[in-house]
């Protein structure tokens, strides 16, 4: 979390000397930003303060290491999504929706998806 994520020039000229890629940039979803990580497959998602996603991804994590049935559950759909939406990132995100969501129905402390 940063302090204005809409302040890109505030936290991204770090981010990129430190090897991460912005990729994704969507204001009209609480000013998200995500980078592709410099040497491993990693996502970095930027919030700001007050943001609701942050307490959902967290519970969302937390969750599936704890739980294994659901972890592998996730995996199986992110590997099947994947396969059918290479070409946008957001089809893939939207077709593995409805899991995410039905695995936060289980995570302590998730709240409801985003509008």
């Amino acid at each position: 979390m940063v302090p204005d994520s809409s302040n890109e020039s505030a936290y991204v000229p770090a981010l990129e000397a430190a090897g991460y890629r912005l990729r994704i940039r969507t204001p009209e979803w609480e000013e998200h930003r995500m980078f592709k990580g410099p040497d491993t497959d990693v996502n970095l998602h930027v919030f700001s303060p007050g943001s609701t996603e942050v307490e959902r991804l967290v519970s969302f994590r937390d969750h599936l290491r704890m739980d294994a049935r659901d972890r592998d559950h996730y995996a199986t759909e992110k590997r099947h999504v994947a396969d059918r939406h290479r070409a946008y990132v957001r089809h893939y995100a939207d077709a593995k929706t409805p899991v995410v969501e039905d695995i936060l129905t289980r995570a302590p402390g998730a709240r409801r998806a985003r509008d």
